[in-house]
């Protein structure tokens, strides 16, 4: 059986399904080859513009298979290649939206967080859960978090044990929005639709720019980081195709 499927539509949206729900869809050593190999695959592929992920029956996904993570207790580079799956969700060229269905819980709500946008099912629920079990936070679980919401909310999940559900986390801008649990997915995939329809290129070095800016400490630094990617975009010939069509709207118009 696959452990990740995938659907790719017509508006160039490749829906990725973590597929495991008998184990409600844990990251295991397998599932992660799986999903390497796909994104691979779909950055490659010139139909594909944007991803969705998600996971099949009630759950997104449990966390890491406690197994994988025993084995790797004294190796750090067998540790490290446990979050290897949503680490390529990550890094990936491609915009990404986290269709969360039910529960994302540790290494699974990790793969959410990987995500550029989260949407969230009202009967979703974020749990960061690791110093419950008796773990430290992985996969940079803290950077994260932090990154998509605040050191409050980092520390209430973290510390305090605060499970978020779907409307609370989009009250807090962990989840972009929280939208009724049968909508979820086609919600996750008519925003990823819009970014499908930006040019490859334009959408890659935009998120490459979006990636440096917390690297930027003053104005001027924030015009320098984009002039250099505004600039190539403008002799691009999708943005010369625009000034042509206006020019020509224009011309009709006088």
């Amino acid at each position: 059986m696959a452990l990740v499927l995938t659907d790719i539509a017509d508006t160039g949206v490749a829906t990725v399904t973590l597929n495991d729900p008998d184990r409600r869809n844990v990251f295991t050593s397998e599932l992660n080859v799986e999903l390497i190999e796909l994104f691979n695959d779909l950055e490659q592929n010139d139909n594909v513009g944007a991803a969705v992920i998600t996971g099949a029956g009630p759950h997104f996904s449990a966390g890491g298979h406690l197994q994988d993570l025993l084995d790797a207790r004294e190796d750090s580079d067998a540790l490290r290649s446990i979050y290897d799956g949503f680490l390529q969700i990550a890094h990936t060229s491609l915009p990404t939206v986290a269709a969360v269905n039910g529960a994302a819980v540790g290494a699974g709500m990790n793969c959410a967080l990987a995500c550029d946008l989260i949407i969230a099912g009202t009967s979703s629920r974020f749990d960061s859960r690791f110093l419950q079990i008796a773990i430290h936070p992985g996969g940079g679980h803290t950077w994260r978090l932090r990154n998509k919401t605040d050191i409050q909310t980092l520390k209430a999940m973290v510390l305090f044990s605060e499970v978020l559900s779907g409307p609370r986390a989009a009250e807090v801008g962990l989840a972009w929005e929280c939208v009724a649990d049968d909508d979820v997915v086609s919600r996750a995939q008519e925003l990823a639709a819009k970014a499908a329809a930006v040019p490859s290129g334009l959408m890659s070095r935009t998120k490459a720019t979006i990636a440096q800016t917390d690297d930027v400490s003053s104005s001027p630094d924030a015009v320098t980081l984009e002039l250099a990617p505004q600039a190539w975009s403008m002799v691009q010939p999708e943005f010369e195709e625009f000034v042509s069509n206006l020019q020509s709207r224009i011309s009709s118009k006088s």
